[in-house]
């Protein structure tokens, strides 16, 4: 892909600025999800109060992870178990 094809469009996530570059069709779709995910991060930050960004980023990140993997055409009971396993000791992590 050359690099003419692209965009670069700024994007705010957990109260950065991202510079990316993305082909101009993807724009929508990626601030759609761009929004999704900073919506989810705020909601775990009332829940969790007192952690850092970077542990929101990742518990949205693995949120997302899980949900995409369960919802995937032939489910995994290895990675759901794993999965369920990351989220309860990131639970934990965080309430402590």
């Amino acid at each position: 892909m050359e690099n003419k094809e692209l965009i670069s469009i700024t994007v705010w996530l957990a109260g950065r600025s991202y510079r990316i570059r993305i082909k101009p069709e993807e724009e929508e779709a990626v601030r759609k999800a761009v929004k999704i995910a900073d919506e989810k991060i705020i909601d775990l930050r009332s829940h969790y109060a007192g952690k850092d960004d970077q542990d929101f980023i990742a518990m949205c990140l693995l949120s997302y992870a899980a949900d995409n993997a369960l919802e995937g055409s032939s489910f995994n009971p290895v990675l759901d178990t794993e999965l369920k396993e990351m989220m309860t000791r990131i639970d934990n992590v965080i309430k402590d």
